[in-house]
């Protein structure tokens, strides 16, 4: 099997259904034609195929019989019902990609009446522009071709972990929830250079592209961030004002904080 020839459903076709469809198409790695969705609310579908050109079908059962992997879109809480809805359709050779918060791969076993070519993926909407950024787990039962298989479809629109399932938690709580800390930062940095006296526009298309442009020296260097930091931070200069600012005002342990908090949100939907 090849990304090329496999055939991708959606059920539910919300936010993170839409972002890595139109991602996937995007990277030009399958086509529309490829993927299908599901969603009970007609007007989710008619959203999800106007923003990726994408199939949308009329019922579960019919998304099943026109995939080969099958993406459970569903939040945590809705996904019991889904799997008790479709698990007499399903195929052996079918592999169920869950990227529901919390819910194990025990548990879907067990939603799914045994099912065992199962795994569980943590992205983030990032990957609607091709950068992304996911955390994949695999149940016993799947295969190393399929687990690459998968690897290199979620990798086609960013970058993606194999992690043991116990680390799930801790994607989902920097990875996943991430783009929404790092958002808050960018609108904060334009408040600032607002404050400042730069033009709203300019203060955040600056701020974005700062953080951008830091994101990739990280990446593209391979130096730590603590080096890159030093890089820029002359002595008695602007830098250091700066990062003492933040220093006062806890903004590494606020990051810290939020990872751990959103990381335990995530063990207590587990655990529900």
């Amino acid at each position: 099997m090849s990304i090329t020839s496999t055939t991708i459903g959606f059920l539910g076709a919300g936010q993170m259904a839409t972002a890595l469809a139109g991602g996937f198409i995007s990277s030009n790695s399958v086509s529309g034609d490829q993927i299908f969705a599901y969603d009970h609310l007609e007007v989710a579908r008619k959203r999800f195929s106007e923003n990726t050109r994408a199939n949308s079908v009329d019922s579960a059962a019919e998304l099943i019989q026109k995939s080969q992997l099958i993406f459970l879109a569903v939040k945590p809480q809705h996904l019991p019902d889904l799997a008790k809805e479709i698990s007499s359709l399903l195929k052996p050779e079918q592999t169920i990609i869950s990227i529901a918060a919390g819910v194990t791969l025990s548990q879907l076993n067990l939603f799914l009446d045994g099912k065992e070519n199962l795994i569980r993926i943590m992205p983030n909407t990032p990957c609607l522009v091709g950068e992304g950024a996911a955390g994949l787990a695999t149940a016993a039962g799947v295969s190393e071709e399929t687990t690459q298989l998968v690897m290199q479809l979620m990798q086609s629109v960013g970058s993606c972990e194999q992690v043991p399932e116990k680390l799930l938690d801790a994607v989902t709580g920097l990875s996943g929830s991430g783009p929404a800390y790092v958002f808050q930062f960018i609108e904060a940095l334009s408040d600032g250079g607002v404050f400042a006296g730069l033009p709203r526009a300019t203060a955040t298309k600056l701020a974005a592209q700062t953080v951008l442009g830091a994101a990739k020296m990280v990446l593209e260097t391979g130096q730590h961030p603590g080096e890159l930091k030093d890089a820029v931070t002359s002595p008695g200069g602007t830098t250091i004002a700066g990062l003492a600012a933040l220093e006062r005002n806890g903004f590494r342990s606020a990051a810290i904080e939020a990872v751990v908090a959103a990381t335990k949100r995530s063990q207590e939907l587990c655990e529900n």
